[in-house]
C-alpha cells in the first residue's frame, strides 16, 4: 500500500507492507535512526515520536496509520544549526547518560512544553512517566526540561535561523 506523510517537515510517499510498524518504517525505510526501538511491548517509551504534535509510541502505531499525518523525530527538533531548547537543556543539565531513552524523552518534553510552557516539576515527572530511563533517577532529566522551559527559542532566534538557511 502507498502512504503519504510528512516527516520532519519533508513530504514522503512510500510503498509499504500494511503490517509494518511506524518505528521500523522510520528506522529501516527512512534511515532516521534517532528513533530507538526498545522493549517491543510499548512499556519503555524509547520509540516516542510526535504525530501531529502529540507523543505516540511508534512501536504501537502501524506506518499505515500515519498516512496523512505529520511526524517529528528527534532529527527534526533542531532548527538548522540551532538546537531546540529541549536539546540544549539536556546538554546544559546533563539530562542524558547512555542516551538510549533520550530521543523519546526529548520528544515527550517538546510536546509537554508546547502544551504547557511553564510546567512544575511534578507535571514534568507526570509527562515523562511513560519513559523509562535505567541510568538516572530522573533528576537531571527534569532539570533539563525545566531549563528548556526557562529558555524558549525566541521568535527572533527562529527568524535569524531562517535568514541563515
Amino acid at each position: 500500500m502507498q502512504i503519504n506523510l510528512t516527516i520532519n517537515g519533508t513530504d514522503v510517499t512510500r510503498e509499504i507492507e500494511p503490517r509494518v510498524l511506524l518505528v521500523h518504517f522510520i528506522r529501516d525505510d527512512l534511515r532516521l535512526t534517532g528513533t530507538h526501538w526498545g522493549c517491543d511491548t510499548s512499556n519503555c517509551g524509547t520509540c516516542v515520536v510526535l504525530m501531529d504534535g502529540q507523543p505516540v509510541k511508534s512501536c504501537t502505531v502501524l506506518a499505515a496509520m500515519a498516512d496523512g499525518h505529520a511526524i517529528t523525530t528527534v532529527e527534526g527538533l533542531a532548527n538548522g544549526a540551532t538546537l531546540d531548547p529541549v536539546q540544549q537543556g539536556f546538554m546544559e543539565e546533563h539530562g542524558l547518560q547512555c542516551g538510549f531513552c533520550t530521543p523519546g524523552m526529548m520528544l515527550t518534553a517538546r510536546a509537554l512544553l508546547d502544551h504547557n510552557p511553564h510546567p512544575e516539576p511534578l507535571e514534568i515527572r507526570e509527562a515523562i512517566s511513560g519513559q523509562i530511563c535505567r541510568c538516572t533517577g530522573y533528576a537531571t532529566i527534569v532539570r533539563s526540561i525545566q531549563w528548556a522551559a526557562e529558555h524558549p527559542m525566541s521568535a527572533a532566534d527562529t527568524a535569524e535561523e531562517e535568514v541563515r538557511a
